[in-house]
């Protein structure tokens, strides 16, 4: 799950992810980057309690102890869709009806919002095409409320059977240099 990042005084950073997702995830935000920065746009990450006027009252670190408690938290599943089995992972509708019931939100258009800042913040992560493309700005929010639109927690040890990124192309190159750290974490 490494990729290579060449920059402009031709220095060459190797990045690894710890699974397929993540690396895909940052691929794609650091193309997002790019693209703005090349487009003349300035970039800048945006806070999304700013951005979407979440009050200060909400504590989205607590938020997510919460909701990953494995008494009374969301309860990760083993989903199937178009042929892949996605592990470790809930639905759109799943976080929505979570926050509804613990009386995070007084109705599912504010747990759009809050799950939306729980995305964009990291606290959750798009499984499979629909949700991915919601959180790349193709949908009115970035976050769904289907249930055919998945997301994991990014330590849950999710992982897709079946998967294979056809979205962002990583092409395979021989690495050369010295080996600083070499290891890897398996989580399942």
């Amino acid at each position: 799950f490494v990729f290579k990042l060449t920059v402009a005084k031709q220095q060459d950073h190797f990045f690894q992810a710890a699974f397929l997702e993540e690396r895909d995830a940052w691929v794609r935000d650091i193309k997002k980057a790019i693209h703005h920065i090349d487009g003349g746009q300035r970039f800048a990450r945006k806070s999304t309690r700013k951005s979407i006027r979440l009050p200060e009252t909400i504590n989205l670190s607590a938020l997510y102890v919460s909701m990953k408690d494995p008494e009374k938290g969301i309860k990760e599943l083993k989903l199937e869709k178009d042929k892949r089995v996605f592990n470790h992972c809930f639905t759109g509708t799943c976080v929505i009806d979570w926050l509804v019931s613990s009386n995070s939100i007084r109705n599912r258009r504010e747990g759009l919002l809050l799950a939306s800042s729980l995305l964009s913040e990291g606290y959750l992560q798009p499984a499979g095409d629909t949700s991915k493309a919601a959180a790349e700005g193709l949908s009115d929010t970035p976050f769904l409320d289907l249930s055919d639109a998945y997301y994991y927690f990014p330590d849950s040890g999710f992982f897709c059977e079946g998967y294979s990124s056809d979205d962002d192309v990583v092409l395979k190159e021989e690495f050369r240099g010295t080996i600083v750290k070499q290891g890897c974490l398996l989580k399942q």
